[in-house]
């Protein structure tokens, strides 16, 4: 089962074991429901995805790097990373016949993928615990490691580019530095983009402690940004 590698630009390939282990199901659309779901359903409003008409490896493709990033932003980890945006990608397509389509594709492959980060947080509090700690661990846990960012102007000045790419790296340091539960709904929505109901669905939250949440992980971070955006 393999995993997902940088090549010697720094593209990474797809995830080969889940897109085997999908190569062979059907294009799919939404699932068939009984007269109880039927019935249950009237009350919700129906979601409309385009997604769920794509096979699983036209979803692996399309949200690979998506899931990656957002697992890496979590972590910290690149490694760790691809290891945990494999399993991701094993588990929905191990599932994928059975989804149900009650949450937008996206939001169910970043419901798995929370979930795995959780469980690896809970690896390493139990690691740590055995081991005590380490001597040579930082306060903040792992950086963001150094990577190559795209540059949209190709008009700006040379000096420009520096402090843009700079300042995007200390504000991801900034936020990996925010307690669990804040840093996550600000990926969620700064990072990746997504809605305040999305973020509810994923997080398991209701809608209001997802907005105190963001509201308090944003003045967490301004703070934190404070003396650097003084300079």
């Amino acid at each position: 089962m393999g995993t997902s590698k940088r090549g010697k630009g720094g593209e990474r390939t797809p995830v080969v074991g889940a897109g085997e282990a999908a190569a062979a199901l059907p294009l799919r659309g939404a699932a068939p429901a009984s007269s109880a779901d039927r019935e249950g359903a009237k009350a919700a409003a129906p979601i409309v995805d385009a997604d769920r008409d794509l096979s699983f490896p036209e979803i692996l493709q399309k949200y690979e790097r998506k899931i990656f990033n957002l697992i890496l932003r979590q972590i910290g980890d690149r490694d760790e990373a691809e290891d945990l945006t494999q399993e991701t990608f094993l588990n929905a397509c191990r599932s994928f016949q059975t989804f149900r389509g009650e949450c937008k594709v996206q939001t169910w492959l970043c419901q798995i993928a929370m979930n795995q980060c959780k469980n690896r947080f809970r690896q390493r509090d139990r690691r740590r615990s055995l081991e005590g700690p380490s001597l040579d661990s930082s306060p903040g846990g792992h950086e963001e490691p150094p990577r190559q960012l795209e540059v949209a102007d190709w008009g700006q000045s040379p000096q420009e580019v520096f402090i843009k790419n700079e300042t995007y790296r200390y504000v991801l340091r900034a936020i990996r530095l925010l307690p669990a539960d804040y840093r996550m709904v600000i990926i969620l929505c700064d990072l990746q983009q997504l809605s305040y109901q999305e973020i509810a669905e994923i997080t398991q939250l209701s809608l209001e402690a997802v907005k105190t949440r963001i509201h308090r992980g944003r003045l967490m971070l301004r703070r934190k940004l404070k003396a650097y955006l003084r300079t």
